[in-house]
């Protein structure tokens, strides 16, 4: 692989790095090299991912050599541009001079951290393939993802599953843990082989031992981490996952979550049926321990004295009973009622739970959890749901408890109290109804954290060496670097690697009818607004090929579209073009839909699919939309946070507070345009990929339009905006760009049908096989239809093609230079006609034997010449020709023959066989020079007057002579009805 020494650092990349590439990676080396943090974005398809993975290993290693030099003569300079020696060459290169105890001479560790495991998957499967796959990494994952126990496995709810798993580490009794320790120095373990969650799930099943603590012995030498953002963020899974953060290198990736993440993970809301529900756990402890004290001691563990007294379970009793009281006696208004954040503190003290013993507190409480979860396995029994939301509440609200701390909760955090009725409300638990089944409504008390700095500053005081923030979506970077509260010494936004012709971004003011397109709360029940919406979508699903993504602000909006458009039958016209899949709300349900919807593209007897999402979804980050998987995106609206929302409502009356103190503040409303945009351009970033692909991007709403809204979408989409001005206009405009970018750009290599799921070498680059418009290659290979093999099978002496060939989009956008090349002018001389199509068709498949389907668009054609297969979709057959919605006396559709003279002939050519073609060439040459109107017609009527080519047998009235179209037309009636 080449190396490019960049700033003094020898990265090794696997090809030459483009600049934005070089760029990049300059400025996380500066980072790493002064001890600083950085704020950069370039957008997704730069390769952020490896220029970042390669650049900070890179670092790490020099810095590795450095210390191991220093370690070993004491005189090596630890300034990373100062030169190398070639035992430091040499040290790089073997990976050789490695210390037993890293933290004895102060070797940083890189943490990768990112919102989600499929996203930190992503980004293990980049350092696979790079040459710094000899570095030792280890992931962090959940006991969820990785716990292998028979029983704690099935264990639905996540904390009980942590509290049984403690209870038999701590005993020692799962089999599995047990084997840690053996098994840790294993070659399948500690081998050269990256481990993924999934690869330490089937290492830990090959040699039964614990997946979830292999991964903590991993991580104790590993030189890069990888987890997901809360196990950094948030103070308690720090601490339960032991993440160092002394001297060590946080990078977080898919950084535009970051600030809501901190916020989240700071914050906390609690319902008085949840203090009630803990109450009742108590008192059923109390009872248990009273009616069998001996069973405690057993259950829990024979070799501990007891964890908690009767005395112990009264007084925390009177705590939470105090606790009841204080929020039930607070004032709370119809809209209800907001104090500072400071308030926290004087709710708790009435309880008795303050500074000097909220630990014994939440010591006391988790015991009792312990128990609970533990001590029956019927799942009607109490599991300490209640108790749970007090200790999280006790460990957000004292993560702190220096004076500092306690000024920065009351500037940060806000306390908001309001009463919601429980018919609108479903209960989380059982025992909560249970225990307030009078009450008719509830008290939910929410202790919002509004600073995202609130949680960096954490960070900053573990000693972290720097902070790396990146992501594709970061701009505008001033205000988001006043709402992190930390110093950023560099910063980077990079420009795109397409050109002109791999974008097209257009604001679509007004639908084909002319009704303007605003997604406004106002205008979001206007009939005629949503029916406007569908068939602008329904216009760009004929002429945009293979897959396209269709985005709303919020799942309430995508179903009220979908409803209104299956009703008026816009949905199914969406859905015979383009197969339609809709996003779930069910995280269960995804994974089946996405690759469906892959599987759907990668079908050759489709024109594609189209994917309908939300903004902020799972769909608008973390998959992989490249190449003919997203050809197109439509933003439908602005996704911006529901403005009544209590949460949203305070946190833009902060922001508004700080910038009376801070102009570099962003206002309220500043803040609240932003989070639509932010949005907008993470769902926009799923359409371009990496270098050569190309998409279109529409933006279905006038308000794009505005200044404002154009300079928060991403600085490398800006100069590509064009306003539409007439649909018509657009939609040809559309057109051209994909004809443009289809021949002037490199076809994609075939895709397996699940591209996140499968890595494929392919041997053959010139490959030209893609979907929508273009013919294959000589070089070729088939597609497996076999979802359960997931593979591309090569046939490198075979000449055996599958092409799918849109004719909406030919005839729309006479896209296909190949077929543009052989198309004549169109006439309307039937005889002119007949010579025209057979050059045509002659050039483009010569002998063509035809098998009629019964599916009108789909027609298997069959060359006789070198023994070619080749599947096409049968000149003619376009929706957009059938137009007709004759009905037949059955009911069904009957099929009308192509309006185009040209492709009437064609496909006359394809149904016929030679010698019938040769009947018919000579009658109509003979009807044209005699106008014998009966040899014509009995001609015509041993041809096609049949069931399967009658409509051809209508279709040619208009090229009759005026005098003879009425009595055919009358013959042509008469047939029909006599059946």
């Amino acid at each position: 692989m080449p190396e490019v020494m960049i700033c003094g650092i020898p990265v090794s990349f696997p090809f030459e790095p483009y600049d934005v590439q070089k760029a990049y990676m300059e400025k996380v080396i500066e980072c790493l090299q002064n001890n600083t943090n950085a704020l950069l974005e370039s957008p997704t398809g730069t390769g952020k991912t490896l220029s970042l993975l390669c650049s900070s290993l890179a670092w790490l290693l020099v810095k590795k050599a450095q210390l191991q030099m220093n370690a070993q003569v004491g005189n090596f300079s630890e300034h990373s541009g100062a030169g190398f020696s070639n035992t430091l060459r040499e040290n790089l290169k073997t990976g050789t001079g490695k210390a037993k105890d890293n933290t004895s001479w102060g070797m940083p560790k890189i943490i990768y951290s990112s919102r989600t495991h499929s996203q930190l998957t992503q980004a293990m499967q980049e350092l696979k393939r790079s040459s710094y796959r000899h570095v030792k990494a280890a992931v962090l994952g959940s006991r969820d993802q990785m716990c292998i126990h028979p029983e704690v496995s099935k264990e639905t709810n996540n904390m009980n599953k942590v509290h049984m798993c403690q209870l038999r580490v701590k005993s020692r009794t799962c089999f599995f843990y047990n084997n840690v320790e053996s098994k840790k120095e294993d070659r399948s373990v500690k081998g050269e082989e990256i481990l993924d969650i999934e690869d330490l799930v089937s290492v830990g099943k090959k040699l039964k031992c614990c997946p979830y603590y292999l991964s903590k012995e991993l991580k104790q030498d590993a030189d890069i981490i990888f987890m997901p953002y809360n196990y950094i963020l948030d103070p308690k899974s720090r601490k339960a996952n032991g993440v160092e953060l002394m001297n060590n290198i946080v990078i977080l990736d898919e950084a535009h979550n970051v600030e809501k993440m901190c916020e989240e993970s700071a914050s906390l809301q609690i319902r008085t049926t949840d203090v009630a529900l803990c109450i009742d756990e108590i008192t059923h402890v109390m009872k248990s321990f009273s009616e069998n004290s001996e069973e405690m001691d057993v259950t829990i563990d024979n070799n501990q004295p007891k964890d908690f007294t009767c005395d112990d379970l009264c007084v925390l009793k009177e705590m939470m009973l105090a606790l009841e009281k204080a929020i039930d006696e607070i004032h709370v208004g119809s809209d209800g009622m907001t104090y500072p954040g400071g308030f926290i503190f004087e709710l708790l003290s009435k309880a008795e739970i303050k500074d000097h013993n909220q630990m014994a507190v939440i010591t006391m409480i988790e015991n009792l959890i312990q128990y609970l979860s533990t001590a029956s396995a019927s799942p009607f029994q109490r599991k300490g749901v209640g108790l749970q939301k007090i200790v999280d509440l006790l460990n957000v609200v004292f993560s702190g408890t220096t004076h500092a701390y306690k000024e920065r909760v009351k500037l940060c955090y806000k306390v908001h109290i309001h009463i919601e009725d429980k018919k609108n409300k479903k209960s989380d638990s059982w025992g909560a109804l249970k225990a307030t089944s009078a009450k008719t409504s509830e008290r939910v008390l929410s202790y919002w954290c509004f600073s995202p700095g609130f949680g960096m500053k954490q960070l900053l005081e573990q000693n972290v060496r720097s902070i790396i923030l990146t992501s594709g979506t970061l701009a505008p970077l001033k205000p988001l670097m006043s709402e992190l509260g930390i110093p950023i010494g560099v910063q980077l936004e990079n420009p795109h690697i397409v050109k002109s012709n791999q974008i097209c971004v257009k604001i679509i003011s007004q639908g084909p009818d002319s009704t303007p397109l605003n997604s406004s709360y106002q205008n979001r029940d206007n009939p005629k607004y949503i029916t406007s919406l569908g068939r602008t979508i329904l216009s760009f699903s004929r002429v945009v090929p293979d897959g396209l993504l269709v985005f709303f602000p919020s799942y309430p909006i995508m179903s009220k579209c979908q409803e209104m458009w299956q009703n008026e039958g816009i949905w199914s016209s969406i859905n015979n073009i383009k197969p339609i899949f809709v996003e779930p709300q069910r995280k269960d349900t995804f994974n089946a839909i996405i690759n469906d919807y892959y599987s759907k593209i990668s079908d050759p007897n489709t024109k594609g699919a189209c994917f309908m999402a939300v903004c902020r979804g799972k769909v608008s980050e973390g998959l992989d939309f490249a190449d003919m998987n997203g050809r197109a995106v439509i933003i439908t609206g602005l996704p911006f946070p529901p403005l009544k929302d209590p949460r949203i409502i305070l946190k833009k009356k902060y922001l508004e507070e700080l910038r009376v103190k801070d102009k570099e503040y962003l206002s309220g409303d500043e803040w609240y345009a932003l989070e639509a945009t932010r949005a907008v351009n993470q769902a926009i970033g799923r359409v371009i990929r990496h270098q050569n692909d190309y998409g279109a991007i529409l933006l279905c709403d006038s308000r794009f339009n505005s200044p404002k809204l154009k300079n928060q979408l991403s600085a490398w989409l800006r100069d590509y905006i064009n306003l539409s001005n007439k649909f018509g206009e657009t939609v040809s405009e559309i057109c051209r760009f994909f004809k443009t970018a289809e021949s002037s750009l490199p076809a994609p290599r075939l895709k397996p049908l699940y591209p996140h799921e499968s890595n494929i070498n392919y041997k053959d680059n010139n490959i030209t096989m893609t979907k929508g418009v273009s013919f294959p290659s000589a070089n070729t290979r088939t597609i497996n239809k076999n979802p359960n093999k997931k593979s591309v099978n090569e046939y490198p002496n075979s000449n055996e093609v599958y092409a799918d060939f849109s004719m909406d989009f030919y005839k729309n956008a006479q896209a296909s230079s190949y077929l543009n090349e052989f198309r004549p002018k169109e006439t309307r001389d039937l005889f002119n006609a007949l010579d025209s199509s057979s050059d045509c068709i002659q050039k483009t498949s010569q002998s063509l034997v035809s098998i009629h389907k019964r599916n009108a668009d789909e027609i298997n054609v069959s060359t006789v010449t070198r023994k070619k297969k080749l599947k096409i979709k049968a000149f003619g057959f376009d929706e957009n020709l059938h137009k007709s919605k004759d009905i037949t006396s059955t009911g069904s559709i009957e099929k009308v023959a192509p309006e185009s003279l040209i492709d009437f002939v064609k496909e006359i050519k394809i149904l016929l066989d030679t010698d019938q073609y040769k009947t018919f060439q000579s009658s109509i040459s003979a009807y044209k020079k005699e106008g014998d109107y009966g040899k014509l017609l009995k001609t015509l009527s041993d041809l096609l007057e049949n069931k399967k080519l009658f409509y051809l047998f209508k279709g040619m009235k208009r090229f009759l002579r005026e005098e003879h179209k009425n009595i055919f037309q009358e013959y042509c009636d008469n047939i029909q009805l006599n059946g």
